[in-house]
Order: C-alpha cells, then structure tokens, then sequence
C-alpha cells in the first residue's frame, strides 16, 4: 500500500472515539452482514448508493476496499452506483488524491478513472452510473445507502439481499466557496474512519 495512505489510516485507527455510539451500532451491523457471508465462505459483493454516484458512494467504495486490504480480508469486493449517472466529481477525485490514491483521468463527460491504492493491487475503475449498471452486482449483494435522498426515493433496489443506510452530508453544499477543499477533505476523512472501523470489526470477530 502507499505510504501516504498507510500513514492516513494509521491517523484514523486514533480517531474511532470521533464515531457516535449510534453509528458504531449501525456500522457492527454491516460488519455483521459481511462476517456472516465470510463464515459461509461467500463472496462479500457491497454496492454503495447515492443519488448522483457522484461523491459519497465513491468515497465508501474506496475507502471500504482500502479498508479490506488493509486488514487482509479477502473476498470482498465494492461498488457504487446512482438512480442517475452523471460524473465522479472532481473535487472528491481531489480529494481521495490529496489522502494518497493515485488517480489516472482518461478525460471525458463521465471519465473512467483508473485508481490505484497499492503497487501490487489492481486499480479500481470509478465512473458514474446507475446502481443497476453492468458493473455492478445484479444479486446477493448489499446495498448501502450513503444519502438520504437516495434511501428515501430508492426502497426498493433490486437484486439486493440486505440494506443499510449510512448515510453522509453531501460536500455538495461547499462547493465553489472557501471552504471546498477542507469540506471535501473532512467528507472524505469522516467515510474513510467509518469504513475502516465497519472492516476492524470484521477482522474483530473474526479472530475471537
């Protein structure tokens, strides 16, 4: 893993008193799901969903596959989607650069960035798309819902086999002031310390 990003979690595995014991609960309940699938030695398919697959969804795919290889957990794999497609932001693109991925842009509308979080890792491939897209799993799947306009107009997301919804504050609403870039930063910070400790408690009780 690069260093940049192996120095970030490493600040973050301090920061878990930061996480609500409301959302402590939510997240064991993923873990949960996840450890359960693991047990039967299936595969752990999450597809994280907001309105745009713009900002958040990106951010918990990422942050959750990080996560996995961090712990080496294996068999988990993550993906993200909209009710509408539209482009990966460049200003989260930013930020998830600025904490340590490297990140290819091949240019476009609705670019097809090639991200990378190790030397030894296939890149991730992040676009805008549905939840429902080609990429994305059709069955036995999660579906977290990290918006609460997407969980309130989406109840019913086919082929899913559990749901949950975590949601997050869109970063939307700084864009274009001051305070963009450290707004984007603190998003990506705050789904990137959930995520990690969501994937601890997998390896937890995995190892009890």
């Amino acid at each position: 893993m690069y260093l940049k990003i192996e120095n970030y979690l490493r600040e973050l595995e301090s920061s878990f008193s930061s996480i609500s014991s409301e959302r402590r609960k939510l997240l064991s309940e993923v873990a949960e799901y996840i450890r359960g699938k693991q047990e039967n030695n299936e595969l752990v398919q999450l597809n994280f969903i907001c309105t745009h697959n713009s900002r958040r969804s990106h951010l918990a795919q990422l942050w959750t596959q990080v996560s996995a290889h961090h712990f080496g957990l294996e068999n988990i794999l993550t993906f993200s989607g909209g009710t509408e497609a539209t482009a990966f932001n460049p200003r989260a693109v930013a930020a998830i650069e600025r904490a340590g991925f490297v990140v290819d842009n091949p240019g476009g509308e609705n670019p097809k960035y090639e991200i990378r979080f190790a030397e030894n890792v296939p890149p991730l491939y992040c676009f805008s798309k549905t939840f429902d897209d080609p990429a994305n799993p059709t069955s036995g799947f999660a579906a977290i819902m990290t918006c609460s306009h997407a969980d309130e107009n989406c109840p019913f997301v086919p082929g899913a086999e559990y749901r949950a919804a975590v949601t997050y504050t869109d970063p939307k609403e700084a864009d274009g002031t001051d305070a963009e870039a450290k707004t984007y930063d603190e998003r990506c910070r705050q789904i990137a310390t959930e995520m990690l400790y969501m994937i601890q408690q997998v390896q937890n009780n995995r190892i009890k």
